[in-house]
């Protein structure tokens, strides 16, 4: 009897949520803090993503990466891509098969970060609901730095690669994470843009390695990458856990209390934190929870809508510009390091108006518009290289590729690069959060992983073709995003969920 009542007072309390909701709860100065703490990480991640680019001439001249060290170091893969590479190459390419093994070694270092972050990713559902999500972010933190001391301080390629891999770990937890806690803590009405300020970040990372790479030394730039995980290590010592993820353990009391921290000593959150419990005791009790539990009917969308975005932000071949722009700009005959500097400036404003705007236009404009832009720039950029390689105006051709590849990021800036998370941290149930999560974030990086390894190769067979490739693959996204992906603004996570999955 004393369940049915409380039961029925629940209930009630949930049908008058949209009154309760007539003013939406201040953004307290608690959930700023919490917010920048998670998103210090972040700023890890977007140095990690760019450091490649920036370092790569330093790192294989300080360390002489012959290709002696390359075989001694990978053996047979080595020795047989070298047999393939030699048979095949055209002999008008002087010294190819050293130049393309150079290729290979650098390649692997670069894409280490997404065979990392895959690894990462397969744990980073479980380690969240298992520790929580500030002690999965401060597991995050010893991964990244311990990353960034290896890469700092190597004597040699197995220093490297191990440093580059245990950032990936790291990366891959953050990835998910970050997202997911934003949008546990936030109110509704400003959600979008307080998860979006974790590509703000990502982005300010990227602009800081973009801009310093070429005229600081890559063991410092390294240091520089793991300040902002030591400040988070302190950080989350002063932020509260996330609610939703308390509610998920059973703990009621602390569900209020952690609200009460977000929201003001002096709200009322009786109505949000019944809505939380019951809403995640529901969904417990339809399903038990099991890695399976994402594949039932109900629940297929949203697992198509994740797994589909991921695969557009990484098919884009957003990792393979962002790790080798240098070489880019390099093949289109554009200075590397003004092109290093205007680039790290660019990104940041355009990453800026996504944190404006998501919770104005919606998460469904933004996305459209950014697949079209990277489409677009995407073809642009291979008509150029085309005309380039008829000898057609190559000094025009030099400043119009420069200026589509800034076309291209800053599309993919307010809209494809974060978004996806966004989304993600949204549409998922509490209960196969954990295991659609995980997939997702997997799908993303093991995809990452393949681009941004592959992209020298694809750039040296066809620098227009590699374009050309990428442009198809932003139109497609365009057919995904307009039939599949719901806008998500202005609803509560239980809602949404709600919504999404026919659940009542």
């Amino acid at each position: 009897m004393v369940e049915e009542d409380r039961r029925s007072m629940e209930e009630g309390l949930i049908q008058q949520r949209h009154q309760n909701d007539i003013d939406d709860p201040r953004v307290t100065t608690c959930v700023i803090l919490s917010t920048f703490v998670a998103v210090c990480s972040s700023f890890s991640f977007g140095c990690a993503g760019g450091y490649t680019s920036g370092a790569e001439s330093q790192i294989m001249k300080e360390l002489d990466l012959s290709i002696a060290e390359c075989n001694v170091y990978h053996q047979e893969p080595y020795i047989a891509i070298k047999i393939i590479i030699s048979s095949k190459v055209s002999k008008n390419l002087e010294g190819s098969s050293v130049f393309l093994l150079i290729i290979f070694q650098f390649s692997a270092f670069g894409s280490f970060l997404n065979l990392g972050a895959a690894l990462g990713a397969f744990c980073s559902g479980q380690l969240a609901i298992t520790l929580g999500r500030r002690r999965t972010l401060w597991a995050c933190d010893l991964l990244c730095i311990f990353g960034w001391l290896s890469i700092a301080f190597a004597k040699d390629v197995l220093w490297l690669d191990a440093g580059r891999i245990s950032l990936g770990i790291g990366v891959g937890l953050i990835s998910y994470v970050v997202p997911v806690y934003i949008a546990e803590i936030t109110p509704k009405h400003v959600r979008g843009a307080f998860t979006s300020s974790n590509q703000l970040f990502q982005n300010c990372g990227l602009s800081l390695i973009y801009f310093f790479g070429t005229v600081i030394n890559w063991r410092f730039l390294a240091i520089i990458g793991a300040l902002p995980c030591v400040i988070q290590a302190i950080g989350i010592y002063f932020i509260p856990e996330s609610p939703r993820w308390l509610a998920k353990i059973g703990s009621g009391k602390d569900v209020e209390h952690s609200l009460h921290q977000l929201r003001g000593r002096g709200a009322d959150v009786s109505g949000e934190s019944a809505e939380i419990q019951v809403m995640t005791k529901r969904l417990e009790e339809d399903s038990k929870s099991s890695f399976y539990d994402m594949f039932q009917k109900k629940y297929r969308r949203t697992l198509v809508i994740g797994i589909g975005l991921m695969l557009i932000q990484q098919l884009s071949g957003a990792a393979g510009v962002t790790y080798y722009s240098n070489t880019i700009f390099r093949k289109a005959g554009f200075s590397e390091t003004l092109g290093s500097m205007i680039f790290g400036v660019f990104v940041i404003p355009k990453a800026l108006l996504a944190v404006i705007f998501v919770d104005k236009w919606g998460r469904r404009p933004l996305l459209l518009v950014s697949a079209a832009g990277m489409s677009i720039g995407s073809l642009l950029i291979g008509v150029c290289f085309t005309l380039q390689g008829m000898d057609i105006l190559p000094e025009l051709t030099a400043v119009v590729i420069f200026i589509c590849i800034l076309v291209y990021f800053g599309c993919f800036a307010i809209g494809v690069g974060g978004l996806p998370w966004v989304i993600m941290s949204e549409i998922f149930p509490i209960n196969i959060k954990v295991s659609a999560g995980t997939i997702v974030a997997l799908t993303s990086w093991t995809t990452g992983w393949f681009v941004s390894y592959a992209f020298n190769f694809m750039f040296e067979w066809s620098a227009q073709g590699t374009f050309y490739i990428f442009g198809v693959v932003g139109g497609a996204s365009l057919v995904f995003i307009w039939f599949l992906v719901p806008e998500t603004k202005g609803q509560s996570l239980e809602e949404l969920q709600a919504s999404l999955t026919g659940t009542t």
